[in-house]
C-alpha cells in the first residue's frame, strides 16, 4: 500500500486528478473515476498539441505541449501497472503488428527491383576497379561522435552492451575511416560497401526517406595526383545513374575551400563557419529569406554579412563560373578560395575528358553539412528531389517565406507520424566529397602522446538506394516488369510423372537455367499452367508419357502484354513445338528471350 498524495507528487498529477484518488491505493487497484479523468486529460492534451501544429505555433509551445502529453501518458502507464498485471479479470492486450517507425518490409516484386538496382551499382563499382568491404552495422559510440555536425543528434544510440557504449552506423564513411586507421592508414585502393545505415530522422516513406535505409559507397583512398580520383568518382556516379534510368539528373558541384574562403571574405567568424555552412546547405529546400533568418536569428550572424554571402551563393553554372570567381580580386586574395578555384579548374578539364560535363552544375549554394569534408563536394539530384511546391531557384531574392514541411498529427499510440509527403521531395539521390583528415583524426586519437600520426587522403560517394528505388519502382510497375527470374516451368500431362519432372528440373538447374515445378504428385494441367503464369514464366515445358518414350518434350513460349493498363497473358492457339529431350537445354539457351535475360538485361 502507498499514499495517494505521494503517488500524485511522484507522477506530477494535476490537482483535479488527485482529488479522485482515495487516501490510499492498493498496488493492484485503481478507481474507475481516476482512470476516466486521466483518459480525458490525455485526450484534451492530444487535441491541444494537434491544434498547435495546425496553427504552426512556435517550437517552444509545441515542445511544452508534447512534454505535458508525455507526462500524462507515463502516469497512465504507472497507474495501469499499479492496477496489477496479475489481475485475472484484466483483458489481454492485443499485439500491434507493425514495423518500427521509419522502417518497412519489401515484398517479392519490390525486392526483385531493388536487387536489380543493387546489381547495376555493384557492376559499375567493379568495372571501375573497386573491391568490396563489409563493416559492422554498429560501432563504438566514440568512433561516431563529433563527425556529423548538427546531424549528430540523428545517431541511434544503443544501451550499454557489456561495458561498451555503442551506436548504429550513420553512414559508411566513418566506419571506413576507422577501418583504414586500424590498417595503418597506408591503404591505396578503390573500396566499395553496400549495406544499411540508420538515422533518427523524421521519415517520409514514399520518398525513400527512412530511418533504416541502404547506401552504396565507393571511396578512393591514398595519395594520387590532384583531382584525378575526384573526376573518377564523378564519372562513376554519372555512369551509375545513367544505367539505372532515373531520368534526367544533375550532379551539383562545389568546393569546401571555395565556400570557406567566401565565408572568410564576407566576415563570418571562424567559430561560426560550420554552422553557417549548414544553413547555406538548406537552400535547395528553403527560400533565401528563411535561410538568412536562420543565419541571423538562430546563429547570430549580422544581416550585412548574410547579404554578402547571398550574393555569392546565388551563382551556379559551369566552367565559365570559374572566370567570374577569378575576376573577384578580394576572393582570389584568400588562400583557401584560391586553392579551391585552382582545383576546380583541373577538375573541369578532366570531366571534359570523361564526357560528363553536360551533367554538371557548379553550384555555389551547395555546402554539405557534414564536418569531415575538406575539398570538392557534390550531390546528384533529379526532378523529384525538390519539394513539390518549392521554387526552382530558391536563392533569388527576396522570395516569399514558405511554410516548413508540416508533420501529421500523432497517432492514437502517441507515435509521431512521418512528415507530410506533399511537402517533401526525394532529396539528393547520391552525395559525397573529399575528406582528407578523417582517417588522420582516428590515428591521432589512437596514437601515443608525442607520436606522429599518419593521415590518408580519401574521396568517396554515397548512393541512396532507397531513394533511387522510390524513383525506379513506379517505372518498373508501369513497364510490367517481372518479380522472378524463373525461365522454365516443367509440367506434366496425364499421369503426374513426378520423378520425370524432378529429373528434368534438376538437369535444367544444373545447366544454369532457373526452373520450377508444382510440388504435387498428380497435379492437374490447368493448375500447373496457372502456377507458371502467376510468375510469368516464359517457357512451359510439358512432359507426356508417349512423347518421353520418343525422346521428345513440348515447349510452349508464353508472352504478356498491356491491355487497358493491365498486364495480361497473350492468348495464342499455338500448341507449342516438339523439342528433343536431349537438345532442350541448347534449344532454350539459343532463344532471343533467354539470351536477353542471360546477358543481364531485363525484358
Amino acid at each position: 500500500m502507498f499514499s495517494s498524495r505521494a503517488f500524485c507528487r511522484s507522477y506530477r498529477l494535476t490537482a483535479n486528478f488527485c482529488t479522485l484518488i482515495p487516501k490510499s491505493i492498493g498496488t493492484r487497484t485503481m478507481t474507475t473515476e481516476a482512470s476516466d479523468s486521466l483518459t480525458a486529460e490525455i485526450a484534451q492534451a492530444t487535441g491541444a498539441l494537434n491544434d498547435l501544429r495546425l496553427q504552426n505555433a512556435d517550437a517552444s509551445s509545441i515542445d511544452a505541449a508534447k512534454k505535458r502529453l508525455g507526462e500524462l501518458k507515463k502516469t497512465m502507464a504507472a497507474m495501469n501497472s499499479a492496477g496489477g498485471s496479475k489481475d485475472a479479470g484484466k483483458k489481454r492486450e492485443r499485439l500491434l503488428l507493425k514495423t518500427a517507425k521509419g522502417t518497412r518490409d519489401y515484398g517479392a516484386a519490390e525486392m526483385f527491383c531493388r536487387e536489380h538496382v543493387e546489381r547495376i551499382v555493384k557492376d559499375v563499382f567493379t568495372s571501375y576497379g573497386g573491391s568490396a568491404l563489409d563493416t559492422p552495422v554498429f560501432e563504438r559510440k566514440d568512433v561516431l561522435a563529433g563527425k556529423y555536425g548538427e546531424d549528430q543528434k540523428l545517431i541511434f544510440d544503443l544501451m550499454d552492451q557489456g561495458g561498451e557504449q555503442l551506436a548504429l552506423r550513420y553512414d559508411h564513411t566513418v566506419p571506413l575511416a576507422r577501418y583504414l586507421a586500424m590498417a595503418g592508414a597506408t591503404v591505396q585502393a578503390k573500396i566499395w560497401q553496400v549495406g544499411k545505415v540508420y538515422r533518427r530522422d523524421n521519415p517520409v516513406m514514399s520518398k525513400g526517406r527512412m530511418r533504416e535505409f541502404s547506401q552504396a559507397d565507393l571511396d578512393i583512398t591514398g595519395a594520387w595526383d590532384p583531382m584525378i580520383p575526384d573526376a573518377e568518382i564523378i564519372s562513376l556516379l554519372c555512369t551509375v545513374l545513367t544505367r539505372l534510368d532515373v531520368g534526367e539528373f544533375t550532379v551539383k558541384l562545389n568546393h569546401r575551400k571555395i565556400l570557406d574562403g567566401i565565408f572568410e571574405v564576407c566576415g563570418v567568424p571562424q567559430d561560426k563557419i560550420r554552422s553557417i555552412s549548414s544553413a547555406v546547405d538548406k537552400l535547395d529546400k528553403l527560400p533565401w529569406l528563411e535561410v538568412k533568418k536562420e543565419m541571423t536569428e538562430e546563429k547570430g550572424l549580422s544581416s550585412d554579412v548574410a547579404d554578402k554571402i547571398g550574393e555569392y551563393v546565388k551563382h551556379k553554372g559551369g566552367p565559365s563560373l570559374l572566370d567570374l570567381l577569378k575576376a573577384d580580386a578580394t576572393l582570389m586574395a584568400n588562400p583557401s578560395a584560391k586553392q579551391g578555384i585552382s582545383d576546380m579548374d583541373i577538375l573541369f578539364t578532366l570531366l571534359r575528358a570523361y564526357k560528363v560535363l553536360d551533367k554538371i552544375s557548379f553550384d555555389m549554394s551547395l555546402a554539405r553539412g557534414l564536418d569531415y569534408y575538406t575539398g570538392i563536394i557534390y550531390e546528384a539530384i533529379v526532378e523529384a528531389s525538390a519539394p513539390p511546391a518549392f521554387a526552382a531557384d530558391a536563392t533569388e531574392s527576396p522570395a516569399p517565406s514558405k511554410p516548413k514541411p508540416s508533420k501529421k498529427a500523432k497517432a492514437d499510440d502517441g507515435e509521431e507520424d512521418e512528415l507530410d509527403e506533399s511537402q517533401v521531395g526525394v532529396g539528393s539521390i547520391a552525395a559525397g566529397g573529399r575528406y582528407d583528415n578523417l582517417v588522420g583524426m582516428f590515428t591521432a586519437a589512437a596514437a601515443a602522446e608525442g607520436k606522429k600520426a599518419p593521415g590518408l587522403p580519401c574521396i568517396g560517394v554515397s548512393i541512396g538506394l532507397d531513394r533511387i528505388f522510390a524513383i525506379v519502382w513506379p517505372k518498373w510497375v508501369e513497364k510490367g516488369m517481372r518479380s522472378k527470374e524463373t525461365m522454365v516451368y516443367v509440367l506434366a500431362a496425364g499421369d503426374g510423372l513426378l520423378e520425370e519432372r524432378i529429373a528434368l528440373v534438376q538437369e535444367l538447374r544444373e545447366a544454369g537455367i532457373k526452373t520450377d515445378f508444382l510440388a504435387k504428385k498428380k497435379p492437374k494441367l490447368t493448375a500447373q499452367f496457372m502456377a507458371g503464369e502467376k510468375d510469368e514464366v516464359p517457357f512451359a515445358v510439358i512432359l507426356g508419357g508417349d512423347e518421353l518414350k520418343e525422346g521428345l518434350v513440348t515447349v510452349k513460349e508464353q508472352k504478356w502484354e498491356f491491355v487497358d493498363g493491365k498486364k495480361t497473358k497473350v492468348q495464342s492457339a499455338d500448341q507449342g513445338v516438339k523439342v528433343r529431350r536431349d537438345e532442350l537445354i541448347s534449344w532454350i539457351k539459343q532463344t532471343p528471350t533467354y539470351q536477353g535475360w542471360s546477358s543481364g538485361r531485363l525484358i
